[in-house]
């Protein structure tokens, strides 16, 4: 589990973070983890890291002050035909409104309801795998 040198978790629920983070590590991830728990926080990392490592950022939706489509809005200048990097919806809500809303984001690559699963994980690295350059 090599591909993604980096994953960005961004979610305001501190046990959520916590254990999607286990998961992570236990389906083989070895690299950097980062958490934010606001949107505030992860566009600041986002504006000022070069964005060269090969990331896969997990944002959810439901979060006070931004919410997650908000956070992709803005991330999307940052992020637009930068190939190191994977969005992925990581998110409590199936609602076909945000399905649709999140088809609708370019940046967007994913979406997957709570909790994340190892299997999951490994499916969302073999699609990275498949059509990301290395």
């Amino acid at each position: 589990m090599t591909f993604f040198e980096r994953i960005v978790l961004i979610d305001d629920n501190e046990d959520d973070n916590f254990f999607h983070g286990i998961v992570i590590r236990k389906a083989g991830f070895q690299g950097e983890l980062r958490v934010f728990e606001n949107g505030v926080d992860a566009l600041a990392f986002l504006q000022t890291d070069p964005l060269q490592l090969r990331t896969c950022v997990f944002v959810d939706i439901n979060m006070p002050m931004l919410d997650g489509f908000e956070v992709v809005a803005q991330a999307t200048p940052l992020l637009e035909g930068k190939t190191s990097t994977t969005v992925v919806m990581l998110t409590s809500s199936d609602a076909p409104s945000d399905r649709d809303r999140a088809r609708d984001m370019p940046l967007i690559k994913a979406f997957v309801t709570k909790p994340l699963k190892a299997a999951s994980f490994h499916q969302l690295v073999n699609e990275a795998q498949g059509t990301a350059p290395r």
